[in-house]
């Protein structure tokens, strides 16, 4: 324990140990970057924010975080309950199903219920046609609105509590819930005081990630007209081209995500939840019948059908309205564009992350499990956060090599960092290395310590030991990685729109501009190619969640698939 924690532990540690030192390093700089800017003194643009839309910026943001860490326990943790401990018609299909809205980015599914719930869409329509009023003569609700948001946002984000809730539903021994009816709990008793509590854990970290997204959304409450921290950070450094303004608002976002994160840990405290047995056995699953089936299959359709299926059914119908318009040369390079961004950062990521877990599985120090948890921070943070914290230091590193190179050789370098893709992957890197981290690492930990002693006793040094023994081994993990950061890359609009290079467009802002300029028909060709590029990753990761409970080896066929 004490090698550890010393500076020579560090050095004997070698180059994969000094590697997540300096990536964490690196990963901080964002951070810093804001936070510095509230030393710089402000501009009369940043006076203009605080006495006019500030206090609109925090009630909006502060209703979307409150709205949606309501919802989406209540959908994400009952549905992985019914569909883990009770069977009914459809449980089979609802298991993968319930997260595939997933894939659905909100900014989307905002543009498929626009067009759906418009005076001119069907659902208006048709009730014209049924009352016979006219326009304006009945009470419609507003979808472009702060609640709309705040259902667009619940309706995509549930898959984060219904997963990890799932797993921790899996997880849990058929003996704490055998005692509990012994005790004389019935079902929803055992619900409330047994498994609630194990899944704890499980729920509210899932409902943090939820949080988390809905600080970083942007199109969706830009679409919708809500302005909030995000929309005003945008607005700030594209509108009136102001760094200092735009950091100072990400900096006080940022004070919202660490508020999040604090929540989080202290509804934790020092609470811990372990189960007290070994056995695991085939989970009983009880059968509904009558009103029972019927309930429960309608709390799995639901969201379901209104956060996928419906959306999903709309952009086709869009798209083969007037999506043709969209195929052609401009298409294919804003699909290139989208795949090259997003493979050339699932490589880096799955790089990255591969060596610093590999680094602490063979120097687990303070420092190095430290850094590999400072490196992964960058998730927590929204996109215009990353963006501008990423923007203002290599800017200003830009700008100095620029003039040094003016003052000494007569020569101008332009934006090295800034002007091309180099600083936009940084910031997809800082964003999503968290995702492939923590993928490989499961996977990582998986393997025996055993196969490093066979590898070393047979000659092999640790690098040659990783490319053959282990990454053989934990490929699954590996593709998973690089699936989930391609398909969170694809789906990234706000680090793109304030980062990306001039005349560089992906289909997340092209979808994005055509909705601005309400052409939602155009809109829905790079939209739904967005959705379907993110299925297959959310149907793997489905089946992966299901085969995660302990002791199930021989009863997996009476298992979800």
């Amino acid at each position: 324990m004490r090698r550890s924690w010393s500076a020579r532990a560090l050095l004997r540690g070698g180059p994969l140990s000094w590697l997540s030192v300096i990536i964490a390093g690196l990963f901080l700089i964002p951070i810093l970057g804001v936070l510095l800017s509230l030393t710089q003194p402000s501009s009369e643009t940043w006076t203009h924010l605080a006495t006019t839309v500030m206090p609109r910026y925090l009630f909006n943001t502060a209703v979307l975080v409150v709205g949606v860490g309501l919802a989406v326990p209540i959908i994400g943790a009952g549905t992985a309950w019914l569909v883990t401990m009770c069977r009914f018609p459809g449980r089979s299909v609802f298991v993968w199903a319930l997260i595939l809205p997933l894939a659905m980015p909100a900014y989307v599914i905002a543009y498929a219920y626009t067009d759906f719930l418009q005076p001119a869409g069907p659902v208006q329509t048709m009730l014209r046609d049924i009352t016979g009023l006219s326009f304006r003569e009945y009470w419609f609700p507003e979808v472009r609105s702060l609640g709309g948001a705040v259902v667009m946002l619940v309706l995509v984000l549930y898959p984060y509590t219904y997963m990890l809730s799932r797993t921790a539903f899996l997880d849990q021994s058929v003996c704490a819930l055998d005692v509990s009816r012994t005790l004389g709990c019935g079902p929803w008793k055992s619900f409330f005081r047994v498994a609630l509590p194990l899944a704890r854990p499980a729920i509210v970290a899932g409902t943090a990630l939820a949080l988390m997204e809905t600080l970083a959304d942007f199109g969706t409450v830009s679409f919708f007209g809500v302005p909030n921290f995000t929309t005003g950070i945008v607005r700030a450094w594209i509108a009136f081209g102001d760094r200092t303004t735009a950091g100072q608002l990400a900096s006080v976002l940022l004070i919202f995500v660490f508020l999040v994160l604090f929540l989080e840990a202290q509804s934790r405290g020092k609470a811990r939840f372990h189960q007290a047995t070994n056995r695991y056995q085939s989970l009983p699953g009880r059968p509904l019948r009558g009103l029972a089936a019927v309930a429960a299959f309608t709390a799995c359709f639901l969201p379901l059908f209104l956060g996928f299926l419906l959306p999903a059914g709309v952009l086709f119908s869009m798209a083969l309205e007037a999506g043709d318009q969209q195929f052609g040369r401009r298409y294919f390079e804003l699909v290139g564009n989208s795949v090259t961004l997003a493979l050339v950062s699932a490589i880096f990521a799955v790089l990255l992350a591969t060596l610093m877990a590999y680094g602490l599985r063979l120097h687990g120090g303070w420092l190095v499990r430290m850094s590999n948890r400072l490196a992964s921070m960058g998730y927590a943070l929204p996109g215009t956060i990353i963006a501008v914290g990423v923007l203002i230091p290599f800017a200003a590193l830009d700008n100095a090599i620029d003039a040094w190179l003016r003052t000494t050789w007569g020569v101008s370098s332009g934006l090295l960092l800034t002007g091309g893709l180099a600083a936009l992957i940084f910031a997809y890197l800082v964003r999503f290395l968290a995702v492939s981290l923590n993928t490989i690492e499961s996977g990582l930990s998986k393997i025996r310590p055993s196969m490093d002693d066979a590898a070393r006793s047979l000659g092999a040094r640790p690098l040659a030991a990783l490319l053959r023994v282990h990454a053989p081994i934990m490929w699954p993990s590996l593709l998973t990685a690089g699936l989930v950061v391609f398909v969170d890359v694809m789906k990234e609009l706000p680090a793109t729109l304030v980062m990306r290079p001039f005349n560089f467009d992906t289909l997340a802002v092209q979808a994005h501009n055509f909705a601005a300029d309400e052409r939602l028909t155009e809109a829905a060709t790079p939209a739904l190619t967005i959705v379907a590029v993110g299925i297959p990753p959310v149907i793997l990761l489905s089946r992966a969640i299901a085969r995660g409970r302990p002791g199930q080896a021989g009863n997996r066929s009476r298992e979800a698939p």
